[in-house]
């Protein structure tokens, strides 16, 4: 029988204790010790006195009623291994795409509703109180009348009265806090009132000229102008412009030149304000309505209508020019006004329609006036800015086509639109001028497509419609379109507007154009001198010579010249592709007797030249290679 024996103890365990119990201790004290320094620093700084704080001393020790015990030296302590040392993690920006942490979007404000942000609501409602109040002015001037109710001097003097209070109203509640929109509110109703009643005086009860009312108009409108400067607010302005435009017409009864006479003077009341303010909206509430207004009436207009068409042609020619010079006033103070150079262009529109209710020779100098108003002011008036000088060259140019269009009739027309490109290209080249190269290139493309529709291609191969349709007109078009369209890529490459990479597939294009106006014009001189099948038949001779000439002169370019062998090889085999095919599909055809045998002598003599040149100069080349070789070996 066995008895248990008693349980082992480690003594380095116990003694590990200890060691810990002890350094537990020794810390508490330790912080026990911190925790009297802080808080005799904290009673110190509590204290108002002015006197340095005393150094806080070693905090005593509590006294123990034991003796004092003999302190045993540390027993070493245990201390298990330290981990192995390893690398610090690397920061966020050089991990992994897939470890770094995905950035945390920045928080969404929530957008508050449009109803409830300041000042829309009463903004609102003022708009509205106008608006409804200018029409009850208008009731009382019109429907009134016309109902019986009160006098015409009642009804008058009842409108000036309540534009009087209203403006009166509008001032004193406009210094008031928070009074800004009810006070612009009725001050612009009293002033569109107003305005409202002197139209009602000149144009329902015939008390005024409408000139004088015109003229009292415009004192009514610049007060209202003048004021909305002295307040700062372009609202006020624009409601002015706009009351007046929107219900002038119900007092005109439509749509007239009475009317238009009224809107006028709303365009020039406002233009003062511009010149002090930056306000583009009361720019374009003051000009589009009395231009919508004249485009109506010149579309409503009849061609024998002749005095009505004459104060429409005035009407247009005053809202063009005052339109052209406070445009041109206003940017030559601020040239980033994009407004004022849309109005340029927004004014000049009824100068372009009205020209149709004129003849030939009237439209004709009217379109030329307008164009030669726009081009003068593009090259007198200086300094401008790039937008300003495009509108005017565009708008000139637009006037100037339509002045070619409809003065040179049918036949001419392709011949004056390209003789126009052709100016223009070159003043756009000899003095640098890119807005003048855009103008001639556009009256280039536009006078190609003319030529092209005047001398279609089934033209060209139809030997009847060729003599019916093709004549001296078509040969100077032709002449014209040819150096027109070198003029295009000659100077597009001198005012750096296409590069020299991209330069030879221009020139390939440029030469088939030219290749077009030369076939046609060779058709169109057989035609014109001999007027029968036989110019046609000459001419298509001529033009398939001319095809195998530009051909030869193309590969033999490409031989003299290395940098450009490649395009003017693969345009010069093109070419003569092209001319072969004409010469066996369409000139056996339709060629007879001896243009038939010179056609073929002489593209077979072109192309053995052309064979015979390329041959030596391949030889050559060899030739070259040899001697060089040859030297090379003599010399080793």
């Amino acid at each position: 029988m066995s008895t248990p024996g008693n349980p082992s103890v480690d003594p380095r365990l116990i003694a590990q204790l200890s060691g810990d119990f002890s350094a537990l201790g020794q810390q508490m004290r330790h912080v026990g010790e911190n925790l009297a320094i802080l808080q005799a620093q904290l009673s110190t700084v509590s204290q108002p006195s002015s006197e340095p704080a005393p150094r806080p001393g070693p905090v005593p020790q509590p006294r123990s009623a034991q003796p004092p015990q003999p302190q045993q030296p540390p027993q070493p302590m245990y201390r298990p291994p330290a981990p192995h040392p390893s690398a610090p993690p690397p920061p966020v920006s050089q991990a992994p795409p897939q470890f770094r942490p995905a950035p945390i979007p920045p928080p969404r404000m929530a957008r508050e509703p449009w109803w409830q942000r300041d000042g829309v609501i009463s903004r609102i409602l003022a708009v509205a109180g106008v608006g409804v109040t200018l029409i009850g002015v208008v009731m009382l001037l019109v429907l009134a009348a016309q109902a019986g109710f009160f006098g015409p001097g009642l009804r008058v003097a009842s409108g000036a009265i309540l534009s009087v209070v209203l403006v009166l109203l509008g001032a004193r509640v406009f210094d008031r806090p928070g009074g800004r929109v009810g006070g612009i509110a009725l001050t612009a109703t009293g002033i569109a009132g107003a305005y409202l009643d002197v139209v009602a005086v000149a144009v329902v009860y015939h008390w005024l000229l409408p000139a004088l009312a015109m003229v009292v108009a415009l004192g009514v409108a610049g007060v209202g102008v003048a004021l909305a400067v002295r307040w700062s607010s372009q609202p006020l302005a624009v409601l002015v412009v706009t009351g007046a435009a929107v219900l002038a017409p119900v007092l005109t009864d439509g749509i007239s030149l009475t009317l238009i006479g009224f809107l006028f003077v709303v365009q020039v009341a406002g233009f003062p304000a511009q010149l002090v303010r930056a306000w583009p909206y009361l720019a374009i509430t003051r000009t589009l309505p009395v231009v919508l207004a004249l485009l109506i009436v010149i579309v409503d207009l009849a061609a024998d209508d002749g005095q009505m068409r004459t104060w429409a042609l005035a009407s247009a020619v005053l809202v063009a020019s005052f339109g052209l010079v406070s445009s041109i006033m206003l940017l030559r103070r601020n040239g980033r006004d994009i407004t004022a150079t849309a109005m340029i262009v927004t004014t000049a529109v009824p100068m372009l329609l009205v020209s149709d209710l004129f003849g030939r020779v009237q439209s004709t100098l009217i379109t030329l006036a307008l164009a030669a108003a726009m081009f003068g002011t593009w090259m007198v008036v200086r300094p401008l800015p790039l937008h300003a000088r495009s509108a005017l060259a565009g708008t000139g140019a637009l006037a100037l086509l339509l002045a070619c269009l409809v003065g040179a009739g049918g036949e001419s027309a392709p011949l004056v639109v390209l003789g126009m490109a052709t100016l223009f290209l070159t003043i756009g080249g000899q003095v640098s001028s890119r807005i003048a190269y855009a103008v001639g290139a556009a009256f280039a493309v536009i006078g190609g497509l003319i030529f092209l529709d005047s001398a279609p291609p089934f033209v060209l191969v139809d030997e009847y419609s060729a003599v019916d349709l093709l004549g001296i007109t078509t040969v100077l078009s032709g002449l014209v379109l040819i150096g027109t369209v070198v003029l295009l890529v000659w100077y597009a490459h001198s005012l750096r507007l296409i590069r020299s990479a991209t330069a030879q597939p221009v020139w390939v294009l440029a030469g088939l154009v030219i290749l077009y106006a030369v076939t046609t014009v060779a058709v169109s001189v057989g035609t014109a001198i001999t007027g029968t099948s036989v110019g046609f038949i000459a001419g298509h001779c001529v033009a398939t010579i001319v095809w195998m000439m530009a051909a030869t002169a193309a590969l033999v370019f490409g031989l003299a010249h290395r940098e450009y062998a490649h395009t003017a090889l693969g345009a010069g085999l093109a070419l003569t592709a092209a001319a072969l095919a004409k010469l066996f599909v369409f000139d056996l055809a339709m060629l007879d007797g001896l243009f038939r045998v010179l056609a073929f002598l002489v593209v077979g003599l072109l192309l053995l030249l052309a064979g015979t040149r390329y041959a030596r100069e391949f030889a050559e080349r060899d030739t070259g290679r040899g001697s060089s070789v040859s030297a090379d070996s003599a010399e080793r």
